[in-house]
């Protein structure tokens, strides 16, 4: 791994905070995630960079070598975007497209649709894309200006990844349904209560959120612990569902296949949020609206080839596209 500038950054806010817990709230981390990218930066600087006790961290001599690197990079590069801002807005304040977007996505069936919308709106716009489970990569590409706008999904009422400067906007509340094989007794149904899947097996895809702690808390809260939830890509929960190995966790946009059902999960315990963030400095920034617009746009069409998911809309109005 080589050093990026994100890992300065963590280095400063771990600094600044003097805990490696509110460092984490800082920057929306879980403790271990950043725990685990503080021990391999300092596998990469070749020694600790922190102290840590009782009372929190302090910087060690390298970590003071480091903190004094990484404040003057941070500032240049600050001042960079900034200066970098002015020369560009002045013609998309006058109302021009820019020349290109780069969009950033997690997993989710939002973006082709935004590619269309905003291609065909803007047929000389180029758009480029880079997709990531990780909210946390994506945010801080859109910090360092190497992304114009993101996606990410948060769970409940969660915060985004926090960078000074970024702005959000939600585009969709939707609840979590579950997958089931169409060989489940439940899968016939509108809803199916949590409790009643205790014995199963899980899947999700990963992500860098709290959304494993949510879904813990929530069987909780249904009188059971799960057996296990398996973190994998899309292709590997499809086919645990289609063995009738698991149940998986999902979107209600799920595109529908042969053999499995999306399902409702009563009373809605789980929610998602999907949201969209930009650089208030960035160049890009005063697209932002059309970028909102476009958004919008392709979860409607969405909606419109799912009509299970419709008819659920019908009955909780609340959720759906918040634009």
């Amino acid at each position: 791994m080589e050093l990026e500038l994100r890992h300065f950054r963590i280095v400063a806010a771990i600094a600044e905070a003097g805990s490696i817990t509110k460092a984490a709230a800082a920057l929306g981390l879980a403790q271990p995630a950043l725990t685990g990218q503080l021990q391999r930066i300092e596998r990469i600087m070749g020694g600790p960079l922190f102290d840590r006790d009782r009372r929190g961290v302090r910087p060690t001599e390298l970590g003071e070598l480091v903190l004094d690197r990484a404040r003057v990079l941070l500032s240049a590069v600050s001042g960079l975007r900034a200066e970098a801002a002015r020369l560009s807005n002045s013609a998309a304040v006058r109302g021009e497209v820019p020349g290109r977007v780069r969009l950033g996505s997690a997993s989710g069936p939002v973006l082709g649709g935004l590619i269309h919308h905003l291609c065909a709106a803007h047929p000389d716009l180029r758009v480029s894309t880079h997709v990531s489970w990780s909210s946390e990569e994506l945010v801080g590409m859109v910090d360092e200006g190497q992304l114009d706008f993101t996606m990410v999904g948060v769970c409940g009422d969660a915060e985004p990844p926090t960078r000074p400067g970024v702005r959000w906007r939600t585009l969709a509340v939707d609840p979590v349904f579950v997958l089931l094989s169409d060989r489940h007794p439940a899968a016939g149904r509108d809803e199916v209560e949590l409790a009643e899947l205790a014995g199963e097996q899980w899947g999700a895809t990963p992500g860098d959120g709290c959304f494993g702690d949510c879904f813990a808390a929530a069987c909780a809260r249904a009188g059971f612990a799960p057996r296990a939830l398996y973190e994998t890509d899309l292709a590997t929960c499809i086919d645990m569902v289609e063995a009738g190995d698991s149940v998986v966790l999902c979107q209600p946009m799920f595109r529908p296949m042969p053999g499995i059902v999306a399902t409702a999960i009563a009373g809605n315990p789980l929610t998602w949020r999907t949201m969209i963030g930009w650089h208030g400095d960035g160049a890009a920034a005063p697209f932002a609206e059309e970028v909102l617009k476009c958004a919008g746009l392709a979860y409607a069409d969405i909606i419109a080839r799912r009509p299970r998911y419709a008819a659920f809309l019908e009955r909780f109005p609340d959720f759906g596209v918040q634009i």
